[in-house]
């Protein structure tokens, strides 16, 4: 899809601010973001293209606007950070974006896979499989691993560990947030045949505790997120950057922590995620693996 930017007659809301922010910030992230593990010369790139991603899944998970007007404020964000939009001041955000890529030499093409995914949840509700799920997933999670990856140099296996860990993450995210997800946007991510096999009905999310039928969902996607957690194991031993062997090492560790989290507790309940002190001995300790 190319990005269209829109006309004169666009409602000055949007011309004004074509953001929403969310109040979501790296401290709500399940991982860390430009952390001091990273080259210092880096860590501002890392922050342009957070703000980046946070600021595009921010329209896209916006409960105060419509599916139409989410994907016209998306085709404004790949217009800018391709370099076919001007120098409106909306588009500041995206515009930083496109200046640290030429000067990192990093191919837009993540970028652009980003919006394309968050477009897709602007008009996409449910996903009918795990395939589905994994599908969306390569476009809105894999994408944030291959450009740390290209920014760092690369990796001797290519992206596939990459991709695996950072697809995990995401489906981590999206049981956390499962009942809010349904609540504010009617979104729900759990594969749909699982939920009809099972039994389980959309109406279970609205509740405050996992029905029988929901729980066995929740461990089939855990089973699956277990798989992909196995497959990413090799990601640190083939980066050419230690730094961000480092990084990938403490990111898996908090990404077990969670999945066993998940496992004993149960996501409708209060949000699971990490305690500060937990978070930080899970970065030291997969540090020092990612360096083994």
């Amino acid at each position: 899809m190319t990005g269209t930017l829109p006309g004169r007659s666009a409602t000055a809301a949007f011309a004004s601010s074509i953001e929403t922010p969310s109040g979501k910030d790296v401290a709500y992230e399940n991982f860390p973001v430009g952390s001091w593990l990273l080259p210092a010369a880096l860590r501002p790139h890392i922050a342009i293209f957070y703000a980046f991603a946070r600021a595009a899944d921010d329209i896209a998970d916006s409960p105060d606007l419509a599916p139409e007007d989410k994907v016209a404020r998306l085709d404004a964000f790949e217009a800018a950070v391709c370099g076919r939009a001007g120098d409106e001041p909306h588009l500041a955000t995206a515009r930083r974006m496109r200046e640290s890529l030429a000067t990192t030499r990093v191919e837009v093409r993540h970028c652009v896979d980003l919006l394309t995914a968050f477009r897709q949840d602007a008009t996409k509700l449910r996903y009918r499989d795990w395939d589905d799920l994994i599908g969306y997933c390569l476009l809105s999670a894999a994408p944030v691993g291959r450009y740390l990856l290209d920014l760092h140099g690369g990796s001797r296996a290519g992206y596939a560990a990459s991709d695996a860990l950072c697809m995990g993450l995401q489906v981590i995210n999206h049981l956390q947030d499962c009942r809010d997800d349904y609540r504010q946007l009617d979104r729900i991510y759990l594969p749909q045949d699982w939920m009809h096999q099972a039994g389980a009905r959309v109406e279970d999310l609205d509740a405050t505790t996992s029905s029988p039928a929901l729980r066995q969902v929740i461990d089939l996607t855990l089973d699956g997120t277990e798989r992909l957690l196995a497959t990413a194991r090799a990601l640190p031993a083939g980066l050419i950057s230690r730094r961000l062997a480092m990084e990938s090492g403490a990111i898996l560790a908090i990404a077990d922590r969670l999945v066993d989290k998940l496992r004993r507790g149960d996501p409708l309940g209060p949000r699971i995620e990490l305690g500060k002190s937990r978070f930080l001995w899970c970065c030291l300790r997969g540090a020092i693996a990612g360096l083994a």
